[in-house]
């Protein structure tokens, strides 16, 4: 029984984990040789992939274009999550690429 018992739980602990998605490590989606080529953090930005996103309408929008009004907004995504990174977020992903290269 005890060991019944033992197999059910791992076997759940196991499910658990294979549900949540593994983050790869930048240095793993960005390469020395890629990352050798930005010259700054500014580069590394621009170069970056770029996300859009659809966000409320505000109500000066409604008014100028009306009701059917939809706003977006592109930004960069630079840790290549799929998500739009904030300044402070780029600015970390390159701080880590370049202990991690140029050190």
């Amino acid at each position: 029984m005890l060991r019944f018992l033992i197999m059910v739980l791992t076997s759940v602990c196991f499910s658990c984990y294979a549900n949540k998605p593994i983050k790869p490590l930048i240095h793993e989606l960005i390469s020395k040789e890629e990352f050798s080529t930005y010259k700054d953090v500014g580069e590394f930005i621009d170069a970056s992939p770029k996300v859009t996103i659809v966000v409320d309408s505000q109500p000066e929008d409604i008014e100028e274009y009306g009701k059917g009004v939809v706003k977006s907004l592109t930004g960069s995504d630079c840790d290549r999550d799929g998500k739009m990174d904030d300044n402070a977020t780029c600015n970390a992903v390159y701080v880590k690429l370049w202990l991690k290269y140029k050190r």
